[in-house]
């Protein structure tokens, strides 16, 4: 009986033997599949996703889409933050358990899911103004299309700390985009009180 082998091991075993090297995505992933299918017999299910999370952790470096590098001297491990479930459910309850892109939630059977606006492996912060909700189909479009947030309700929460601010001119500025998103009914379940 073969050995069991962390998948992720196998992915940093490829990149320390090419330290410093710039590496597609398609030269490691074959690779690894080969590899961990050779030691375990087992086959490797999402090499991709693991590349993408050792890279969020800081373990390997993102050098363009698909190309990533491993350089022990700024390997590091990054602290991310959660959201904690009172803030799920705040966030749930301020955006009435729908997505605040398609207006679609709970009531229509839609899987919901707490977003950080800014991604963590950015330095998002767990923070309700941090957080959005999102059907798992636009989550995932999110992370694939690098999005931050599509709805309007960054625009009015803009709008709503210009005005308390007293910036005219950004509060002009969401106000014309605002009116785009009436005028052409664009996530029109979300309402803007002005």
């Amino acid at each position: 009986m073969k050995k069991s082998l962390p998948q992720r091991e196998i992915i940093m075993e490829y990149f320390k033997k090419h330290p410093k090297k710039n590496i597609k995505h398609p030269e490691v992933v074959d690779w690894a599949i080969a590899e961990y299918e050779k030691r375990t017999g087992k086959k490797f299910r999402d090499p991709d996703r693991e590349i993408r999370k050792l890279s969020q952790e800081g373990q390997l470096i993102k050098i363009a889409k698909g190309v990533y590098k491993y350089d022990a001297k700024v390997v590091k491990k990054r602290n991310f933050e959660d959201f904690t479930a009172t803030q799920k459910s705040q966030i749930l309850k301020r955006d009435d358990y729908k997505c605040v892109i398609c207006g679609k939630g709970l009531k229509d059977g839609i899987e919901l899911q707490v977003d950080h606006i800014k991604p963590k492996d950015l330095g998002g912060k767990a923070t309700i103004d941090n957080g959005q909700t999102l059907c798992s189909m636009h989550n995932f479009r999110k992370k694939n299309y690098g999005q931050t947030e599509t709805g309007k309700k960054i625009f009015i929460r803009l709008y709503d700390e210009a005005k308390s601010l007293g910036d005219k001119e950004v509060m002009k500025f969401c106000e014309d985009v605002l009116k785009v998103y009436e005028k052409d009914n664009i996530n029109g379940h979300i309402v803007w009180k002005h």
